[in-house]
C-alpha cells in the first residue's frame, strides 16, 4: 500500500473462509480504496486511485491473477490546442460477488453490477449490469441472467458440475436488471470488521 499524498483512505473488510486478498495499492490525494469483506485474489492485483477518486469492491468478489483496477492513468494528458486535460480520473465501483478474470483491466468511470463475471484479458471501459458476463477488448456484455459460485472445478467435489444442483446457491442469483442488494446487517458487520488506514 502506498499513500502518495494527503487525506487518502483505504479500508479492507474482514475475511473468513476465502483465499487472502493481495494487492499493490496506490492511494493519491483525497482518494479512497474500499475493499469489502471476503474479497479474494489468486495473485497480487493492482489498484490505483488518485485525484479524489474512489475504487470500491463489494463483498465476496474474486480477482484472478493480473487484475488491474485503475481510476487514473498515472500521468496527465492534455489537448495541445486548449491545454485542457483529456484523461480525467474517475471512480470505479464494483458490486458484490463479482468475478474478475485473469489479466482483466477495469478502467476509470466504470460501474460493474453485483453477480457479474469479467472474462480473461478483458479491458472494461463501460458499465456492466448485474449478473452478466462481459468479455473482450473493449469488453462488451456477451451474456445476461447468469450466476457464478466459488467452488472450483477441480478442487471441490463433485468434479463435474453440469447444472446448479451440484452447488449451493448463494444469495446473488438474480436476473440482469433485478440486482440483489447487500442487507443492512451485512454492511454493518463489514464496517465493524474492517481495517482502516488514513494519511492526513
Amino acid at each position: 500500500m502506498q499513500f502518495d499524498c494527503d487525506n487518502g483512505v483505504m479500508e479492507i473488510g474482514g475475511s473468513a473462509g476465502v483465499p487472502p486478498f493481495s494487492a499493490t495499492v496506490r492511494v493519491g490525494q483525497d482518494a479512497r480504496v474500499i475493499i469489502g469483506r471476503n474479497v479474494s485474489t489468486t495473485g497480487t492485483a493492482g489498484i490505483s486511485a488518485t485525484e479524489g477518486t474512489t475504487v470500491r469492491l463489494g463483498e465476496d468478489c474474486m480477482l484472478a491473477i493480473g487484475v488491474q483496477m485503475r481510476a487514473d492513468d498515472g500521468h496527465p494528458i492534455f489537448d495541445v490546442n486548449t491545454g485542457e486535460r483529456v484523461n480525467i480520473s474517475r471512480d470505479i465501483i464494483v458490486g458484490a460477488h463479482v468475478w474478475i478474470g485473469y489479466n482483466a483491466s477495469i478502467l476509470g468511470g466504470v460501474s460493474i453490477g453485483s453477480g457479474s463475471v469479467i472474462g480473461l484479458g478483458s479491458v472494461v471501459t463501460k458499465d456492466v449490469p448485474n449478473n452478466a458476463v462481459a468479455a473482450g477488448n473493449p469488453a462488451r456484455v456477451v451474456r445476461t441472467d447468469v450466476a457464478w459460485e466459488r467452488p472450483h472445478l477441480s478442487l471441490t467435489k463433485p468434479y463435474y458440475k453440469p447444472d446448479a444442483s451440484t452447488v449451493t446457491k448463494s444469495r446473488w442469483w438474480a436476473r440482469t436488471g433485478e440486482e440483489v442488494t447487500e442487507p443492512a446487517e451485512s454492511a454493518v458487520a463489514s464496517a465493524n470488521s474492517s481495517r482502516w488506514w488514513r494519511r492526513r
